[in-house]
């Protein structure tokens, strides 16, 4: 499988940019990282850094079960963010969406509330759950999945990397082979917030690679910024 990969950060509004974005590959094996920090004062930007880094230390191999080695990378990512509030003397945390592919085989993991979204056959297959109140509230029909993005309680994490408890990803391992033409966006929540979901796959079909999607849907978002808005970072990931 050929990899068409696009990165992309900016600190939009505020002071400081504390997503991370990274990817390795190695022929036909990769893993694709976004993390979101939180904390401030550019301490956000450090567990964010921390937890990208870690997932892109190592690749796994074909025998691998991705279930276990995501559980123990993120496991490890957890130590070392704790090991970082110790040394900055604060509270610093991330969360994180992660997707590894290994010849026609996907498995994504994360925690918190930064996205993975799935278009297969020109339709969106399959997409990550947040870890968040105003998530709850949306499976329980108190709100609409499009007013997530607006509700007060967005904020509010269940899940993320960098806590003595509740630092568990979910972690999915797709039953189905891919194809090529199958394509993947991960993002921060400062992006998932100005796109419709439909969006996403539209301006994917009318895209030859992955950085002419990511562009596109860049058009759509920088006309609905106000100049306050959270960090923004996504990686688009076409495969041939």
């Amino acid at each position: 499988m050929r990899f068409d990969v696009y990165t992309y950060s900016n600190r939009g509004g505020r002071p400081y940019n504390e997503d991370s974005v990274g990817f390795r590959t190695e022929g036909d094996n990769g893993i694709f990282v976004v993390a979101d920090g939180l904390g401030g004062h550019s301490y956000g930007e450090v567990a964010s850094a921390c937890v990208r880094d870690i997932l892109l230390e190592e690749l796994p191999g074909p025998e691998t079960d991705r279930n276990l080695w995501f559980g123990e990378r993120i496991a490890q990512a957890n130590q070392q963010v704790l090991a970082l509030q110790q040394e900055k003397g604060t509270v610093l945390k991330s969360t994180v969406v992660a997707l590894s592919i290994l010849g026609d085989r996907a498995a994504w993991a994360h925690a918190g509330d930064s996205r993975l979204y799935y278009i297969h056959a020109g339709r969106l297959t399959a997409y990550t759950e947040d870890h968040s109140v105003a998530y709850k509230k949306y499976k329980a029909g108190e709100i609409t999945r499009r007013q997530i993005a607006f509700d007060e309680d967005q904020p509010r994490l269940l899940r993320s990397v960098g806590g003595q408890d509740h630092n568990e990803p979910v972690v999915r391992v797709l039953e189905e082979p891919l194809w090529a033409g199958d394509a993947f966006f991960l993002c921060s929540d400062g992006v998932w917030e100005f796109l419709e979901e439909e969006e996403i796959v539209i301006d994917l079909l009318k895209s030859e690679n992955a950085r002419q999607w990511a562009e596109y849907l860049l058009l759509r978002m920088m006309e609905r910024v106000n100049g306050e808005n959270d960090n923004l970072t996504m990686l688009t990931l076409m495969l041939g």
